[in-house]
Parts: C-alpha cells; structure tokens; sequence
C-alpha cells in the first residue's frame, strides 16, 4: 500500500481565482526519495503544503497512511501532523533559542502542556535530539543559537529537527534553495542518507533539477499545475525537461 495517494487534488485560493493544481494524481512508495520538479508558479509548494494541510485543497482525495485527510478535525490533523516531518526553505529555526531546544521542539506534539512550558523533555526525547545532533554534525554547537549558525548549519538543525518526530513521512519545501551549490548537495546527500536509515519515505519539492536527478529515485514534473510526468528518475529526458520548463519566464 502506499504512503500516499493523492487523487484528482485541485487548489484555488479564491472561488474567482485560477486553479493553482488542476486534477493532480500520484502515490508515493515507502521506499520513495520522490522529488517535484517545475517551474515557477507550477504549484510545486502548494502541492507540498496541501499534504498536511497548511494549505486547504478545494476538491480531490489525500490518501495518507491509508486514511482520508481532507475529513479530519483540528485534534485529529493535530495527531496526523506529528507523523510527517517537514523541512522548510527558510529554515522555520527559533533564533534566540539554542541548537538543543530549536531540535528538541520536534516533539512538542508529544509534550504535555506543562512540559512544554517549562521544557520538561523526557530523557529519552534528550538523549534522541544529542544522537540526531552527532548525526547531522552538529554535536559540538548544542548550547549555540540558532543565529549564530551558518546557513547549511541550520538547515542541519531543520533536519534535526524533522527526525525528532520520528516521521512516517518527510516533506521538503526547497530544502536548499538559500544554499550555495557544494552545501546543497551536502544537505541533499545527508537528507537521504537518513531517509533511508529511518526507513522515511520523501517528498521534496525542488527548484535544482541536478539535485533532484542525483539524489531522486523518481520526479513528478509540474507545468502550470498540471503533471507532465511520473515517473523514475532514469526515464527522464532532456525533451521532458524542455517541455515542462517550457512557460518559464527568464
């Protein structure tokens, strides 16, 4: 069965406005380091956003985990979001916290109010967040801020982050598009190195299309919100590419 299975999604965000995703279906597979690749304005973040619902489709099905999403309450998506990780662009990092804390937030939806608080976190959840920081290689910064960080640093952190919650899935929106090239590939490198030691299936909205080529095992293309392929990262072709990167204004 599949992770996920989104059937026929469509999204406007007004009831007057243009159709941002038109009639979207793919799945993806417990193995799956699946990438989303287009041009700007193909609806590449807002399909990543619409899986956990930070963005509200206005028709169609999301399958995920084998259950409907678009019919769950605010505690039941609550309950949804602590299965899926996600990995944000701009890093979503706590600036005045330390390192320690901004990872340690991962399990928040697991904390009771009063933990919360106080940062009362479990040994365990401790112990986990020092291991993930040796991991991303960041188990000499612990007590540093965030702000103090280099920008692949963070990003580190925001990976951290994501695996605190033990996911079932990984969401990336542009995980490196604030990145130079060499710390890009690094980031991408590591993100899937420990995708696949967690045994998390991924979903990774990407604008470099070299990165998405390397690293993925399989790319949806995009072109104004409508797929014009799915399939396995071998099958792609440079004609492919061409067409679906064919509206983009340079």
């Amino acid at each position: 069965m599949a992770v996920l299975d989104v059937r026929n999604l469509r999204v406007r965000y007004s009831n007057d406005g243009p159709e941002i995703l038109r009639g979207l279906n793919f799945t993806v597979a417990a193995q799956d380091f699946c990438a989303v690749i287009g041009p700007s304005g193909a609806g590449k973040s807002t399909l990543i956003r619409c899986i956990n619902r930070l963005v509200e489709p206005s028709g169609g099905e999301i399958i995920l985990f084998g259950e409907s999403i678009l019919p769950l309450n605010p505690r039941a998506l609550r309950h949804l979001r602590r299965r899926i990780g996600m990995i944000f662009q701009e890093f979503n990092l706590v600036n005045r916290m330390s390192v320690m804390d901004n990872v340690l937030s991962g399990r928040l939806g697991y904390t009771g109010t009063l933990r919360s608080v106080f940062r009362a976190f479990h040994r365990a959840d401790i112990e986990r967040a020092l291991e993930l920081l040796d991991r991303v290689g960041l188990g000499d910064h612990v007590n540093k801020r965030a702000d103090e960080l280099s920008g692949g640093q963070r990003q580190r952190v925001g990976i951290a982050r994501a695996l605190m919650q033990q996911p079932e899935l990984l969401l990336l929106d542009e995980p490196t598009s604030a990145l130079d090239p060499k710390i890009s590939r690094d980031v991408m490198s590591l993100i899937k190195q420990l995708a696949r030691e967690f045994n998390v299936p991924v979903l990774c909205n990407i604008h470099d299309v070299q990165l998405a080529m390397e690293f993925c095992n399989r790319i949806i293309g995009l072109q104004d919100g409508i797929k014009k392929f799915d399939g396995p990262t071998s099958e792609m072709r440079k004609e492919t590419l061409e067409e679906i990167y064919a509206m983009e204004v340079l």
